[in-house]
């Protein structure tokens, strides 16, 4: 299972970082997709999304400090995220992959994500390394 995450910026002095390129598991293993953020707000509210082929970004979770904030009802039993002010990260953290988890994640501050211009263009391996098909 192959999870890409990219960069997403939403102003000069509030913006977040993701570091380019994808991370690789297997089915069933966890993965953690790393953000860090700069925020002007004591408080500042952090967003995971997911976008997969040609689909919308569809709401994971949200953050305001540690692990307060909510979760979309369909990503409660493996999705998690706790926001470190101290570190001013929030990573993704995903229980027992699944294929259909193959997708780009992106990471926000409030109010939302923005369009990504860039096509990725990604390999999905099943556990026997086995080439199943391309993502983009």
């Amino acid at each position: 299972v192959l999870l890409a995450s990219l960069y997403q910026s939403t102003a000069q002095k509030d913006n977040v970082l993701q570091p380019k390129g994808g991370v690789s598991s297997a089915e069933g293993e966890a993965a953690t997709l790393d953000c860090l953020y700069n925020s002007t707000s004591p408080n500042p509210y952090l967003y995971w999304y997911k976008q997969d082929g040609n689909n919308s970004p569809e709401f994971i979770l949200s953050r305001v400090r540690l692990d307060e904030g909510n979760t979309a009802d369909d990503h409660k039993k493996r999705f998690s995220s706790t926001l470190n002010s101290t570190f001013r990260s929030v990573p993704l953290k995903i229980q027992k992959l699944h294929l259909s988890d193959s997708a780009v994640y992106y990471c926000a501050l409030r109010p939302t994500v923005t369009g990504n211009s860039k096509t990725l263009y990604k390999n999905l391996w099943n556990k026997d390394n086995r080439k199943l098909h391309n993502i983009h």
